[in-house]
């Protein structure tokens, strides 16, 4: 009896062995096929799916002989380039990265300026390349800024000879039955020497023809025999006799500024400012802590604009003379950590208004601070306002934004 249960209970446990395996390979096979199908389905989505917006373009590298300014390739963000003095930008100064991935623009390289290019020096004369200027050296026979002139015949273009102050009589000697005849320095002999007159040589136009060396800043007036510089109005000649100074006239108290406004020095002359702090606009409201400053005054706790409003407002004016050398820095902006209070791990810098923004670009110098850089020339007289901010973070939370509006005096002159 007991002999047969057991072979029976055997044949069971076997059976039960089959059963499941075969329930085994048809669930294997059942999820093959289900993985089948989801990655055909998931091929199928991926091809028909479009592309996702680029987000930004490839990193640019500058041209040689030039800089780069902007280190952000996200769309919309744009990048400036310069090229060192002695070279001239060929392609896109300004380029921007699209929506599609791609820059604006054709890449920029820096190309030499050559002044002897146009073969300037005639009758064999040989070009001399200078920065930013040529030199002929002619032949012997020939003279002038290009060796136009034959030396014999070159005409005293250069001379003055309607006032007989700018006239003098030549010095003459009998030397072995010859007569010699010469002029005092600062003449130069006109006529033969039968009948020859000493007349001034006016060095302001031989200079400037000869491509000789600038003889005065500003102004050159011709004198007999000599020359002086002179300065325009608002400047005063320094004790080379050749450089323009600046006359401060607020310092001087030569300004006739009214009361409540403030004199700001410029390039010849000076400006009247009265920086005034916004008006008040629904919880935001400011106080003057300082004739250049304002801060915002403590705002409710519910009001999230006026926790986004600037907390500090600060005024800043740059007198710049004409046409500065670009690139240059004209204005930092750092942070400090109030005592017993944690900084901002993070700042964000960004130029947010003003007229002929192009000019400008605003990059991190380093971690705590940011420089606006002057990238295209500015040629005065003329005046720009340019405003820049600086956002605090901390754990990428926002904490506060600081203002500064830059007023800058762009001078008629270059010195």
């Amino acid at each position: 009896q007991s002999c047969l249960s057991r072979q029976q209970l055997l044949a069971a446990i076997r059976q039960m062995q089959q059963l499941l395996k075969g329930q085994e390979t048809r669930f294997t096979e059942g999820l093959r096929l289900m993985k089948s199908r989801l990655s055909t389905l998931h091929a199928s989505l991926v091809k028909a799916a479009p592309e996702p917006p680029a987000t930004s373009c490839p990193a640019l590298q500058a041209p040689v002989d030039g800089k780069k300014f902007g280190t952000k390739y996200l769309v919309e963000h744009e990048v400036h380039f310069t090229c060192n003095p002695g070279f001239q930008l060929v392609g896109s100064s300004t380029r921007t990265c699209q929506a599609n991935g791609s820059w604006t623009g054709q890449e920029p390289h820096c190309a030499e300026v050559s002044e002897c290019s146009s073969s300037p020096c005639q009758n064999g004369g040989t070009c001399l390349e200078g920065l930013n200027q040529f030199k002929c050296l002619c032949p012997r026979q020939w003279t002038g800024a290009t060796c136009q002139y034959q030396a014999q015949t070159a005409p005293p273009a250069w001379s003055v000879t309607d006032d007989p102050a700018f006239s003098r009589q030549p010095r003459c000697a009998q030397i072995a039955r010859t007569q010699h005849c010469s002029c005092e320095p600062g003449f130069h002999m006109s006529g033969t020497a039968a009948n020859g007159l000493c007349q001034d040589l006016n060095e302001c136009e031989v200079y400037k023809r000869d491509g000789g060396p600038q003889l005065c800043a500003h102004a050159c007036v011709n004198l007999p025999g000599s020359y002086r510089c002179a300065c325009p109005s608002g400047y005063i000649l320094q004790g080379d006799g050749k450089s323009c100074g600046d006359i401060d006239e607020c310092a001087l108290s030569q300004d006739n500024c009214t009361k409540g406004t403030l004199c700001i020095n410029t390039g010849g002359g000076f400006q009247c400012v009265s920086p005034e702090c916004p008006q008040p606009a629904g919880n935001v409201t400011y106080i003057k802590t300082a004739p250049f400053q304002c801060e915002r005054n403590p705002c409710p706790m519910e009001s999230r604009s006026c926790h986004q409003a600037p907390k500090t407002i600060s005024f800043h004016y740059l007198p710049l003379p004409s046409n500065l050398l670009t690139p240059t820095p004209l204005f930092r902006m750092a942070t400090a950590a109030a005592p017993g209070r944690p900084g901002p791990d993070s700042l964000r810098f960004g130029i947010v208004g003003g007229n002929n923004r192009g000019h400008f670009v605003m990059q991190r110098s380093d971690r705590q601070t940011g420089e606006l850089i002057l990238v295209q020339s500015l040629k005065g007289p003329q005046t720009l306002q340019v405003d820049v901010d600086m956002s605090e973070y901390l754990d990428r939370v926002f904490q506060a934004k600081h203002l500064s509006k830059i007023t800058i005096f762009v001078s008629a002159h270059e010195f």
